[in-house]
């Protein structure tokens, strides 16, 4: 099975606070049905840090400016290193 975001519809929040993120669901490379990650406000934070963390391997600045990253790719204030060039 392959989960993929819809590309056409970006991540929504409902009436309710809940952020939804469109999905497609594929099975043995064909279409099988549509889907939807619901998240409460904290879910959808935890799950930012989590990839922040992830792609924090020093190849975003690559395709984007240090200076344009989100602050979650910024060093922390007082810490011992930089962790980007």
């Amino acid at each position: 099975m392959q989960v993929s975001r819809v590309p056409s519809k970006p991540v929504r929040r409902e009436e309710d606070g809940t952020l939804v993120i469109d999905l497609w669901l594929r099975r043995g490379g064909a279409f099988e049905s549509d889907l939807a990650l619901r998240l409460t406000g904290a879910e959808a934070e935890v799950l930012h840090a989590q990839l922040c963390y992830a792609l924090d391997d020093g190849t975003a600045s690559v395709i984007t400016p240090v200076s344009k990253l989100p602050d979650c790719r910024q060093p922390a204030v007082g810490s011992q290193g930089v962790r980007r060039p």
